[in-house]
């Protein structure tokens, strides 16, 4: 079953390659070993996407054998999963006691961040949290964060836009994230460019949390509101930010909520992924019949993806599927599963896409705990949309793209929300 989430995306992301310098001990060509070993032998195409697999194992190696930490040794491991030019592949640093990140990134401010115009833009603030009590607004650009300058950052990011928009929500995690309770100086230029310096403090992360395996605490969150439209019409917005198992009880809630509403809005910006198996049932809300929604191929099988309707709420009652029209939002941190989902329901005509486009990280993963550890997150699938569409390197294209800027951000608009709404109503009045 693939499993990749928040948790792991950001440990991958935030966790520095040297990070928890320990003496080198003699699992280092072991672990190597392994990792190049469990790669070889799960990969989704025997061909390793091009890449002559043996010729990485010989060259890198040595390289291993002589690293002296453990975080020289996440170095070579990275650069070797690195060869193979895929999302899902990463190294998540352990402490060698549980699921306790080497980095502790336990700490949240509360500020979420898209690269918007070439600078590193606050896109949405937590109601309640240390940056919404200290007046960060939507729309304000980070230019540093605990004295260091962002903007000599961006500037040597890679040039491909995907890769280039999760850098930049790299970067600025990297350094926004901490220890919770401890506190980070943050500048931010307003709209009218008048500078703030300010002070945020890192508060846990709100949500149920979730520990699978040996990754790190996951905190699941849903939420559910009403919208009402012109002309007595009204749309359903539900949101969540991890597809984990839990988040299946709340989102059919959240559906018998909206039962009537005229349509539902899915928003999976900045989700960046979970259980892939579960975009099984979550379509199933708006569909009466089983439909497959794309493949999983790995090197020896195929696994369709099939919708399976849902004809009983969630006291057991028999309903009806949601039939009205139905809106998914994704951005560019929008991921995985989210975009498994998305593209399948867009490429049966069940649904309609607005936004950006999203990350194109679309491989079904596994994770493997190797011997000094840490785990290793590893594709073993490819996943290609009903309609024929391959994600990976892709990502989900919108049917209606928004553009997002900082404009709309600066004047409180949800430009993406707000096309979804227009549509949802048109829509309506046109049946």
């Amino acid at each position: 079953m693939a499993r990749t989430w928040r948790g792991v995306l950001l440990l991958a992301l935030l966790a520095p390659a040297g990070a928890d310098l320990r003496a080198q001990d003699p699992q280092a060509v072991e672990t190597f070993d392994a990792a190049w070993t469990i790669v070889r032998d799960s990969h989704f195409d025997r061909t390793m996407n091009g890449v002559d697999w043996d010729a990485v194992r010989n060259e890198l190696r040595p390289r291993a054998q002589a690293a002296r930490s453990a975080g020289e040794l996440r170095v070579v491991l990275r650069d070797m999963l690195g060869r193979l030019g895929q999302s899902h592949f990463a190294v998540i640093p352990s402490t060698g006691d549980g699921p306790k990140p080497a980095v502790d990134v336990s700490g949240d401010t509360g500020i979420d961040v898209r690269l918007v115009e070439g600078a590193i833009i606050v896109s949405s603030v937590e109601h309640a949290s240390a940056a919404a009590k200290v007046g960060v607004k939507p729309g304000w650009k980070l230019t540093s964060v605990g004295g260091v300058r962002l903007d000599p950052l961006i500037a040597e990011l890679p040039a491909e836009p995907r890769m280039r928009n999760v850098e930049a929500w790299r970067i600025a995690q990297e350094h926004l994230r901490g220890p919770s309770g401890s506190t980070v100086s943050a500048s931010f230029e307003d709209g009218a460019g008048h500078m703030h310096d300010l002070t945020l403090e890192r508060r846990p992360e709100t949500g149920q949390p979730v520990t699978v395996g040996h990754l790190p605490t996951m905190f699941v969150r849903v939420e559910s509101e009403r919208r009402p439209l012109a002309g007595g019409l009204s749309a359903g917005i539900i949101r969540f930010n991890v597809w984990m198992a839990n988040v299946d009880r709340e989102f059919q809630k959240a559906i018998d909520e909206h039962r009537t509403a005229t349509g539902i809005v899915v928003d999976l910006r900045g989700n960046p992924g979970g259980l892939a198996a579960m975009l099984m049932g979550i379509s199933g809300h708006f569909l009466t019949e089983r439909k497959a929604l794309g493949t999983m191929k790995t090197r020896d099988a195929e696994l369709r993806f099939v919708a399976n309707p849902r004809f009983v709420d969630a006291g057991g009652r028999r309903v009806e599927p949601f039939g009205g029209p139905v809106a998914i939002l994704v951005d560019a941190m929008s991921g995985s599963a989210s975009e498994c989902f998305t593209g399948g329901m867009q490429g049966i005509g069940r649904a309609r896409a607005f936004g950006q486009v999203s990350m194109g990280q679309a491989l079904p993963s596994l994770f493997n705990k190797l011997p000094n550890g840490d785990v290793l997150i590893h594709a073993y699938g490819d996943f290609v949309a009903a309609d024929g569409t391959r994600l990976e390197g892709r990502g989900v294209v919108p049917d209606e793209i928004v553009p997002l800027t900082r404009a709309s951000l600066l004047a409180g608009e949800d430009a993406t929300m707000e096309a979804a709404l227009r549509w949802i109503a048109g829509a309506a009045r046109s049946r």
